[in-house]
């Protein structure tokens, strides 16, 4: 079975992305997070916005806890963006040879950038569950992954998975947004160079305004979704069984919706939009940013592997 060595180079770049960019802005992804969770309840409310937070680490000492689950949240980083990319190049690159196009319209990346989400989402929402479970524990309380994930059911690790498909619209609005932006521009460039050798790739700048545009238009457009995911995979507060039993009954998608409407109205659905702009623009632009910068030399480094190995091989055979 032959590898597609295209896609595997937009996976592993995209995955090196991913990793750099989800280490860096961290701490600010675990106060969005827990902010996120917090329902209103009675007029009251602990996270007033999302300072509060990170005021909460600072007293009472745990500001190595806005780290909590990072290691979790990496390797589900790693992973995803890694499924992500390669099924995304692959279905591309299929979609090109099965139709004979040359270009790839605009519904047609929706929907393959659908598909490569969705195969992300199953592969990688246990991942995702357990990391915001982590999350959202209280500062110092974070169990383990494999505590995390084997504290309830098997079911309970696919919380939210039914969220997560629908939020594969997400990332492929995202990506199809990058996409044809990245086509104008390069266009245009090419336009006025008439060199089409120079503009192969996004400067780190354009790429990272690029990220940021197509991020912030993909969040806006899915935001009561992510919300209504991060309630039901929140850490519970109270750990006895009768308390667990509630839960299950309640860690619902009509449960989260019911709970955000009863609570704060239509507004409650946008709550902590701000902070998820913020800390997804980053992340996207810096992913984006990095993987345009890292391609061509991956591709280079997985050339020159298979060169090796071919050279290996056909010395143990002439051996």
């Amino acid at each position: 079975m032959s590898v597609d060595l295209e896609s595997l180079s937009e996976a592993t770049s995209g995955a090196i992305g991913a990793l750099l960019s989800t280490t860096i802005l961290y701490p600010l992804d675990t106060c969005k997070t827990k902010y996120q969770a917090e329902v209103q309840a009675h007029g009251q409310q602990k996270y007033r916005n999302l300072s509060d937070v990170f005021r909460e680490a600072i007293r009472t000492g745990q500001i190595n806890s806005l780290y909590q689950g990072l290691g979790t949240k990496n390797l589900q980083s790693f992973i995803s963006q890694f499924v992500y990319f390669y099924g995304y190049s692959y279905f591309k690159r299929l979609f090109l040879v099965k139709s004979g196009s040359k270009s790839i319209g605009t519904t047609a990346n929706l929907v393959l950038a659908a598909a490569a989400g969705a195969c992300t989402a199953i592969v990688t929402q246990p991942l995702d569950t357990a990391s915001s479970k982590m999350q959202t524990s209280a500062f110092g309380k974070s169990k383990g992954l494999w505590l995390t994930l084997t504290e309830g059911s098997w079911s309970e690790a696919f919380d939210g998975l039914g969220i997560s498909l629908l939020l594969t619209s997400n990332p492929a609005i995202q990506y199809t947004v990058f996409d044809q932006l990245k086509q104008r521009l390069l266009k245009a460039k090419q336009n006025k160079t008439e060199n089409a050798a120079s503009t192969e790739a996004l400067s780190a700048f354009s790429a990272f305004a690029l990220g940021a545009i197509s991020k912030s238009i993909a969040t806006v457009l899915t935001y009561p979704a992510i919300r209504c995911k991060v309630m039901i995979q929140a850490a519970d507060s109270n750990d006895n069984e009768a308390s667990k039993v509630t839960r299950r009954s309640r860690k619902t998608v009509a449960w989260a919706l019911c709970a955000i409407w009863e609570q704060e109205g239509v507004l409650g659905f946008f709550k902590g939009l701000h902070a998820q702009i913020l800390k997804t623009v980053l992340s996207s632009a810096l992913l984006l940013m990095i993987k345009e910068k890292i391609t061509a030399t991956t591709w280079v480094l997985i050339l020159a592997m298979q060169r090796y190995l071919v050279l290996t091989r056909g010395r143990l055979k002439s051996a």
